[in-house]
């Protein structure tokens, strides 16, 4: 079977954050199951410095009135098609903001211009190549299924994969008219949102099923909580809505092979995380004197990921015994109440500013427990990568969260089955009493490693996952030749 995979991030060429993560995996993953994915992405400057020759280039037609051509490349074992369209994307800044932190004003009709492409390669653009599927990710590429509606791959099938409802690409109704769409779908089955467009809720209602990256997600979505008024058409498509868990790349994310480390370890040699341990302390600049845990945090620095109640239990972190690092970037503010634990509590809390991918990895194999707060988390991959280094999830009972982590309840620890701390009241004094229960079962080293080793043996890799990618692809290929 072919699979076309249409993203707007893809590790390795290009990351902002977990959507890069599971674009990236899945080729090698569905591999396995007999998939043939092939990804298009646009080719930024970052990833075009990435690319080595040779390459292939394929004319297109214009996009939205802008010259573009696809380059076909195989790169870290994945076959690639990167749209080169130089006026949407040969600019400074990242994949979707400039320099200053803004989002680019043409967003809209560069990632219009993706799906428009995609439905072009799914028409039969790229010589020799044809999909059996066209899979979306996100609302960056969720008008695809529109534009093969409106020519002749329109019995394509698609599948959109929701990783973060909180994105759904909104825009006033003027951008309409140079969408090149049929004006039919701006209507309230297709694009219009409360009298906007909105593509996220177009792909989600055009396309043969919506995934979203967990089971409890799936479920969240369809109530006003959690569904970002977006819970109606999650409903409407209830019977076509899965949830399945991301994986992770269990070769790249190997504390036993992880080039990244100060000391490679197993399951079998917990006590060589002492080595990642004294690094992490090193690189943070924290006491190597405090016994206590240390708890590490990875992740944007934002409202939904609960930053700014880890800013209000930092002290009670530090008067418990605890000590804190942290890696990350966003809000302003909050990125400076951080920055200002980290000054009032030296040698306690340590703060690096940005993302680094080698830290990242330091920090799993050196920390003792990795906190995820989340108000709302679809899937998550930080406590997956916990898992498998050691490094004992505390997250917020919700979404991926509750999917992934067991608590460590009586009832878990007796069965031995535990493998991190959950906390359902997703508020400060929450946090702090899951910090405290977590602090706790630190002391007993036995109990401590129980937990660790658990989690190091649970399946966090992507063979569950891509097999039921598979069963979806094919039951939606059978419905469109049937």
């Amino acid at each position: 079977m072919k699979v076309l995979s249409v993203a707007s991030e893809a590790y390795p060429l290009i990351k902002t954050g977990g959507l890069a993560d599971v674009a990236g995996a899945l080729p090698g993953a569905l591999a396995a199951f007999g998939v043939d994915m092939r990804v298009l992405l646009p080719a930024y400057p970052a990833v075009m410095e990435k690319i080595r020759k040779p390459r292939k280039s394929i004319p297109l037609p214009k996009l939205l009135g802008v010259g573009a051509r696809l380059w076909q490349v195989k790169e870290e074992g994945i076959e690639w098609f990167l749209l080169d369209a130089p006026e949407l994307f040969d600019r400074a800044g990242g994949p979707y903001i400039d320099v200053s932190g803004q989002d680019f004003g043409d967003n809209w009709r560069r990632f219009a211009a993706l799906s428009k492409a995609a439905a072009l390669i799914a028409e039969g653009a790229v010589p020799k190549w044809q999909p059996d599927l066209v899979h979306m990710h996100d609302w960056q590429a969720a008008l695809t299924p529109l534009y093969l509606a409106q020519g002749p791959a329109a019995g394509t099938p698609t599948v959109m994969t929701v990783h973060n409802l909180a994105f759904q690409g909104q825009y006033g109704a003027d951008i309409f008219s140079a969408l090149e769409l049929d004006s039919s779908a701006f209507s309230l089955d297709g694009l219009e949102y409360y009298g906007d467009v909105c593509y996220l809720k177009a792909g989600m209602l055009w396309a043969g099923a919506v995934t979203t990256v967990s089971p409890t997600y799936a479920q969240e979505i369809r109530t006003p909580q959690f569904g970002m008024g977006l819970d109606g058409v999650a409903n409407a498509r209830a019977d076509d809505l899965f949830g399945i868990v991301n994986g992770i790349d269990t070769d790249v994310w190997n504390p036993a092979t992880d080039a990244h480390l100060a000391v490679n370890y197993d399951i079998t040699r917990l006590s060589a995380r002492k080595a990642n341990r004294k690094a992490l302390v090193e690189r943070f600049e924290l006491d190597p004197r405090h016994k206590g845990p240390i708890f590490t945090v990875v992740s944007r620095l934002t409202w939904q990921k609960g930053m700014d109640l880890l800013i209000e239990t930092v002290d009670d972190i530090v008067n418990m015994g605890g000590r804190l690092a942290v890696l990350g970037s966003g809000d302003r503010a909050l990125e400076g109440a951080l920055l200002g634990a980290a000054a009032r509590h030296r040698g306690r809390v340590g703060m690096v500013l940005g993302y680094n991918e080698p830290l990242s990895h330091l920090m799993q194999a050196g920390g003792d427990a990795i906190l995820v707060p989340s108000r709302f988390e679809p899937c998550g991959l930080t406590q997956l990568y916990g898992l498998r280094y050691g490094c004992v999830p505390v997250v917020a009972h919700t979404g991926g969260l509750a999917d992934t982590v067991i608590d460590a309840n009586e009832a878990a620890l007796a069965a031995g089955a535990a493998t991190g701390f959950h906390f359902g009241s997703v508020t400060a004094d929450g946090l702090r009493q899951v910090i405290h229960r977590a602090i706790r079962a630190f002391g007993d080293r036995k109990t401590w490693s129980k937990i660790q080793k658990q989690g190091m043996k649970a399946d966090v890799s992507w063979e569950r996952s891509a097999l039921r990618y598979t069963d979806i692809y094919k039951n939606l290929t059978k419905k469109q030749t049937s």
